[in-house]
């Protein structure tokens, strides 16, 4: 893991940070304030979504509930944001959606002009694993990277940072999963086409941890993802340490549809 965790620090150091703030909102600075600001954010997106790897509905018979009303998602608190999150996945599990009545209201209030998400995930790239519905969100909710194993990378970073710093996402939820083939692959280290193996080195130290034992390792890897996230950003650790934001850890299982936390 400290080697993981040195590439990472070395990748947001040499990395240009979100530009200092000016006299304008994140809302202004996602349309754009003025030529010098909008260059500062094509900067920013340009390296969340294009920087250099360094290291590597619902179905029939489901009731929905009443709709909440749309909340102002920014100003929930952390706790609050985490909260809601896990009430999302109960709503889930019982069979009482109450997203998909949301959606409309959602489009023409929240998202039309800018976004406002309460939480981020960082989730695996497991087609069974479908974030916003497992939790309850519809759109303009929750600010979600996916990647097989959900591991961090310097792209990942950028974009949780992104989330946290510009859009004002109150928690990061990193979550496995049951049955995860990147995980799997891991503990098995066999040969693999193409660049699968790159996936390893990320993993290997929740295995080196927990063992061969697929849940354990499972569970290992997003705590171990989730403190990368914490230590080796200076934005996200930053905000966490003024309690602006949390990093948590969490595992999906996928035969119950119940979502837990692991920290």
């Amino acid at each position: 893991m400290s080697n993981l965790l040195n590439s990472l620090r070395a990748a947001n150091r040499d990395t240009p940070g979100i530009p200092a703030k000016q006299s304008c909102s994140a809302h202004a600075f996602l349309e754009g304030c003025a030529s010098d600001k909008d260059s500062s954010r094509r900067r920013f997106l340009q390296i969340a979504t294009g920087g250099t790897l360094t290291s590597l509905v619902t179905t029939t018979g489901v009731e929905f509930a009443t709709p909440h009303p749309v909340l102002a998602q920014s100003k929930l608190s952390p706790d609050a944001a985490l909260q809601e999150l896990m009430d999302g996945n109960r709503r889930f599990t019982s069979g009482r959606l109450t997203a998909h009545e949301q959606d409309l209201a959602i489009l023409k209030q929240n998202t039309i002009d800018k976004q406002e998400p309460f939480a981020a995930l960082l989730s695996c790239a497991d087609s069974r694993v479908p974030v916003e519905m497992i939790f309850d969100q519809s759109i303009g909710h929750i600010f979600v990277t996916r990647i097989a194993g959900n591991v961090v990378t310097p792209e990942i970073i950028a974009s949780l940072e992104y989330g946290a710093a510009v859009l004002g996402t109150k928690v990061i939820l990193v979550m496995g999963h049951t049955s995860c083939g990147a995980v799997k692959a891991t503990i098995q280290a066999k040969e693999v086409p193409g660049q699968i193996s790159a996936l390893y080195p990320h993993i290997q130290p929740a295995v080196d941890q927990a063992g061969s034992n697929l849940e354990p390792a499972t569970k290992a890897n997003a705590k171990i993802q989730a403190a990368l996230l914490r230590e080796a950003s200076t934005v996200i650790s930053s905000l966490v340490k003024e309690g602006k934001l949390k990093v948590v850890a969490g595992y999906y299982d996928i035969a119950s549809g119940a979502a837990s936390l692991l920290d």
